[in-house]
């Protein structure tokens, strides 16, 4: 039997991987071909012998099942691939930001082109910004003003990102999220990951 791909743990350590090959106490299993085909409820001696045949690995993915279900797969290449998965699908969660900007309804103008040049820069750079309108006291009777508000930041930074979420009331609030174009998040985003790659490394960061 293949024992290259059998667990090793440390006295303590939580089992949480799945009983493979020898590991698989029990006296007969539901068996699963390496493409997914149903082979039968076998014993575990015929389903070790298939998987030494086949040079793969007997894993136990049912466990609770009456009888466990047990599956023939090449389990090294398994976790691998397993990792990998789970590691792009951190990087991911890692490039998406939000970014936050307040605007008061009556905003002035010096101060609305202030915070424009903010959520342009936030587009430029990746990311998501969440545009949020506050309402005061009567102002909450004219939630038309707020739309248009977001409407007109929206039209200015075009070029940049599109509307992903439109505005809706949130309380005394107003709400929208701008995401900035495919292309130009994912051309920041690569930039942004190879930085911190080269940081890892103890490189210094280029700009």
């Amino acid at each position: 039997m293949d024992e290259r791909a059998l667990p090793c743990r440390s006295r303590g350590e939580a089992i949480t991987e799945p009983r493979i090959n020898d590991r698989i106490r029990v006296p007969e299993v539901r068996l699963v071909g390496p493409e997914g085909e149903q082979v039968g409820i076998v014993p575990i001696g015929e389903a070790l012998r298939l998987a030494q045949d086949s040079e793969l690995d007997l894993v136990e993915v049912a466990p609770m099942a009456r009888p466990p279900v047990a599956k023939l797969m090449d389990y090294g290449k398994f976790k691998y691939e397993s990792a990998q998965k789970a590691r792009e699908a951190r990087r991911n969660q890692a490039l998406t930001v939000i970014k936050e900007m307040r605007l008061r309804l009556k905003i002035d103008p010096h101060d609305y082109e202030t915070k424009k040049g903010h959520v342009e820069r936030f587009l430029r750079g990746g990311d998501k910004v969440k545009i949020t309108v506050m309402f005061r006291g009567r102002e909450q009777s004219r939630p038309e003003m707020g739309y248009r508000l977001l409407q007109r930041l929206a039209a200015d930074v075009a070029e940049l990102g599109v509307v992903e979420s439109n505005p809706k009331q949130d309380g005394r609030n107003m709400v929208m999220v701008i995401a900035p174009h495919r292309n130009q998040a994912a051309t920041d985003g690569a930039r942004r990951q190879a930085k911190a790659d080269r940081a890892a490394e103890g490189q210094a960061p280029q700009a």
